[in-house]
């Protein structure tokens, strides 16, 4: 029997283990580290960039994987997972879903988000579409064309997107009240509180990355936090 995996994930925090070349945890080992600490924490899920990472992190831990190939093409702003080549790398490293950008941005070579859907599912049928979003009409239209879920994680990194600091929650809300594709909580979610108030408003699962696997960027925010005080101490 195939499993649900969609129904796996419900109500579970999904852990995004991702690191850029450069950056101190940059590399497999790493991130399958980085994965099966999530795992041990009780993530349902984790989200993985490239199929190197991806193969590590299904040898290292047993969760679901959503995979994606953040890769640039000179004709487009679309980089995470922008054709069906990338696509099938991600699927043939193992992930069980692949995600793509489904915003209205130009694709890659002109092709439409409809016709890269379609030779998904003829050629990668065993792998589970997850559609990055920025926009609420972005989403609508990824759920006509039958992506298996809709995830918010590209509200406020697009030009035509709200430009906010806070996590898009209003967005999660009012694609999650359609009630025809589940809808992943992703993008600016720093605390638990922003986690809570995601499934209130309907999330099927919330996507946690930078808050809890770059260490840097949270080193960043506390060493921050500290200076304001110290600031606000001195002009007192």
């Amino acid at each position: 029997m195939t499993r649900n995996l969609i129904e796996e994930i419900a109500g579970g925090l999904i852990v995004s283990c991702q690191a850029l070349d450069g950056e101190p945890l940059y590399g497999p080992e790493h991130m399958a580290a980085m994965a099966v600490a999530a795992a041990e924490g009780g993530a349902v899920a984790i989200r993985a960039n490239t199929p190197q990472d991806v193969r590590a992190i299904k040898q290292a831990c047993g969760l679901p994987i959503i995979g994606l190939y953040k890769k640039h093409y000179p004709d487009s702003d679309v980089y995470i997972t922008p054709t069906l080549r990338e696509v099938k790398e991600i699927a043939e490293a193992g992930a069980e879903f692949v995600a793509l950008d489904a915003t209205s941005l130009p694709r890659p070579d002109g092709r439409s988000l409809a016709e890269l859907i379609a030779s998904i599912r003829e050629e990668c049928p065993q792998v589970r579409i997850v559609a990055d979003v920025s926009t609420f009409d972005e989403g609508v239209a990824a759920m006509k064309l039958g992506v298996d879920l809709v995830s918010t994680t590209l509200s406020g990194y697009t030009p035509h997107s709200p430009q906010q600091d806070e996590p898009d929650i209003e967005l999660v809300g009012r694609l999650a009240a359609l009630r025809e594709v589940p809808v992943l909580a992703e993008g600016k979610i720093w605390t638990i509180e922003e986690c809570a108030a995601c499934l209130q408003a309907g999330a099927h699962a919330v996507v946690v990355g930078t808050a809890i696997t770059r260490p840097q960027e949270i080193t960043r925010r506390f060493v921050g936090a500290i200076r304001s005080a110290s600031q606000r101490e001195l002009a007192q």
